[in-house]
């Protein structure tokens, strides 16, 4: 349970070496959160960044094995979660990938592994995250969507694609449990200065993943559905969705 002052006191981090994920997580150990869970391909790698969650404040760091497309393997993964004696207050869906646009166009097994991984595994492994939360009678999920979600571009539209399926998965999601005790919260990040977006030329009103992680903190204090990053990036998409087409390419191929 959060605590008294709203604090997320148990914190799962799905894609736990992300830059993104991380950030979050620090943030949270900073305000009172005391137990967070790594969850990643290669949890080894990880020992880093657990120590630096505990120098911040978490008391209890735990690296678990998790992959975004071994989906049979996800109903096991949140059994074995769940079934302990603390409840999981806070789980943030943090993996994903870009990939390359023009790779995408021509691979279409790359293509397909995109969206396995930022679509289908998000959906897979969120369905049983669900249920035990359900159960539980409480908590909150973070999805982190894009702001290539409301209207993909030319350059990113596969991966675009991706997120604007998630997206739509989690705002239906989110009016699926009104009444619950279950939330879910939707963050459309704009470009985020990562590894993955290195070499890549940023996007006006781009971000960091310090500022993500300070927007989902903000979110999960103070419950929201939808958050952008900057918030800024609201009211330009607001026009941006409904410029005509020929108007909005050319747009787009500024940026």
């Amino acid at each position: 349970m959060k605590d008294a002052l709203g604090s997320v006191q148990t914190l799962l981090v799905l894609g736990g070496g992300s830059e993104i994920g991380l950030a979050t997580a620090r943030s949270l150990a900073r305000e009172r959160t005391r137990s967070v869970i790594l969850a990643a391909r290669d949890p080894a790698r990880l020992e880093p960044a657990a120590r630096e969650l505990r120098e911040a404040g978490a008391s209890d760091v735990e690296l678990v094995e998790f992959d975004a497309v071994e989906y049979a393997s996800h109903e096991r993964f949140v059994d074995r979660l769940f079934d302990r004696e603390a409840d999981i207050d806070a789980v943030v869906l943090a993996f994903g990938v870009l990939g390359d646009q023009s790779q995408l166009e021509r691979d279409p097994a790359a293509a397909r592994e995109l969206l396995e991984t930022n679509l289908v595994g998000a959906v897979s492994v969120t369905i049983p995250l669900v249920d035990r939360l359900r159960r539980q009678g409480h908590g909150t999920i973070v999805v982190l969507s894009s702001v290539a979600a409301e209207r993909p571009r030319r350059a990113n539209f596969i991966y675009g694609a991706s997120k604007a399926g998630l997206d739509a998965f989690a705002q239906g999601l989110a009016d699926s449990l009104v009444g619950t005790g279950v939330d879910v919260v939707v963050i459309r990040p704009g470009f985020v200065h990562t590894k993955m977006t290195a070499g890549l030329d940023p996007a006006p009103l781009s971000t960091t993943p310090e500022a993500v992680a300070e927007a989902i903190a903000s979110a999960l204090r103070r419950p929201t559905h939808t958050v952008w990053v900057p918030s800024q990036l609201r009211a330009v998409m607001a026009v941006l969705r409904h410029l005509p087409r020929p108007l909005f390419r050319r747009v787009a191929a500024r940026q």
